[in-house]
C-alpha cells in the first residue's frame, strides 16, 4: 500500500460577480467552507491556471459572461494506503465528490509520496 498526493481540477460557478478577483474570492471560500463542513479540511484549495495560449504564461482560470464566471480551482487531497494510482484517484474523487455535489471534477496529476516513518 503506499500513499499518493492527488491533484483534481473543479469547474465552480460563481453568479452575480463584478470581476474576476471577486469571483475567485467567492469560488475559494465557497469551496472551502462546503468541504469543511463535510470535515474534508485536510484538501488544499487553490485556484487553477491556464496558460496563455500566444505567450505560454499562466493566467488565473477564470472566465466571466453576463456576470458569471466559471472559475477553475486546483483541489489537492493527500491519499493514504491505497493499492495503485487509479486506486488513489477513485478514493479522491469519492472524498471530494462527496463535498461537493454537482461540481464537475477531474484527476489531473497523482504522485507517489513517501510514507512516514514509524518510529
Amino acid at each position: 500500500m503506499s500513499n499518493y498526493l492527488v491533484a483534481l481540477e473543479a469547474a465552480w460557478l460563481v453568479r452575480d460577480v463584478d470581476g474576476v478577483d471577486d469571483a475567485i474570492g467567492v469560488a475559494v471560500s465557497e469551496a472551502g467552507k462546503r468541504l469543511n463542513e463535510q470535515n474534508k479540511e485536510f484538501v488544499d484549495v487553490n485556484v487553477g491556471l491556464t496558460g496563455c495560449p500566444f505567450c505560454g504564461e499562466g493566467f488565473d482560470s477564470a472566465f466571466i459572461a453576463a456576470n458569471t464566471a466559471l472559475v477553475g480551482l486546483d483541489l489537492e487531497i493527500e491519499v493514504f494506503n491505497a493499492d495503485s494510482e487509479k486506486h488513489a484517484a477513485r478514493i479522491a474523487k469519492s472524498e471530494v465528490g462527496g463535498a461537493l455535489r454537482d461540481v464537475p471534477l477531474s484527476v489531473i496529476e497523482i504522485v507517489e509520496t513517501e510514507a512516514e516513518d514509524e518510529s
